[in-house]
């Protein structure tokens, strides 16, 4: 059976991107699963697939909160909708949309169709992660717990943070003698 090959660009990072191999008999409820996954989102809040042009104009929405296609209906829903449904070039793209409030927006592009399906994968499958995942909330990687740590042990209060740092260690000119050291080249 033929896989199709997409890549799930971060719309705000190009070179942060996921490498998505999926059937054409799956949905696109299972494709909105695989890019969660792949991101590491949690996957509490709705999405929509945008049918794409070249351009990334939006076009048909496909909505995970849509469970029956009706016709003339403003959204398809995920769940009934296999993705070669809506496949009609080989370059197609689709606008992906996480989290309305937030508005995670991720551009797909068909980058490649696969005669050859691997029986040892579970599909959809993603063969390539490139660049950090941005974080959906806060900031990825920082344990708030440890930054207050390293705030008490320093001690950084807000003056020393205002002016980038303290008068710890400077010592006066005169104490130093570089004062006379500059009287002797003026000689």
């Amino acid at each position: 059976m033929a896989l199709f090959r997409f890549r799930v660009y971060w719309e705000e990072d190009d070179l942060v991107y996921r490498d998505i191999e999926i059937r054409p008999t799956q949905t696109f409820l299972e494709f909105h699963k695989a890019i969660i996954a792949a991101y590491e989102f949690d996957g509490k809040h709705a999405a929509s697939f945008f049918d794409s042009t070249e351009k990334w104009a939006r076009g048909r929405e496909l909505n995970s909160e849509v469970l029956v296609n009706k016709k003339d209906a403003p959204a398809l829903s995920m769940m009934r909708t296999p993705v070669s449904a809506l496949i009609s070039t080989p370059d197609h793209k689709f606008v992906y949309e996480y989290d309305p409030a937030k508005k995670w927006v991720f551009l797909v592009e068909l980058i490649g169709i696969s005669k050859d399906e691997d029986a040892k994968r579970t599909y959809p499958f993603v063969l390539r992660k490139e660049g950090v995942a941005p974080a959906q909330y806060g900031v990825k990687g920082v344990n708030l717990d440890k930054l207050l740590e390293v705030e008490e042990k320093y001690d950084l209060g807000a003056d020393e943070l205002a002016e980038g740092f303290g008068d710890e260690g400077e010592e006066s000119m005169e104490e130093s003698g570089l004062d006379t050291a500059t009287e002797s080249f003026e000689e």
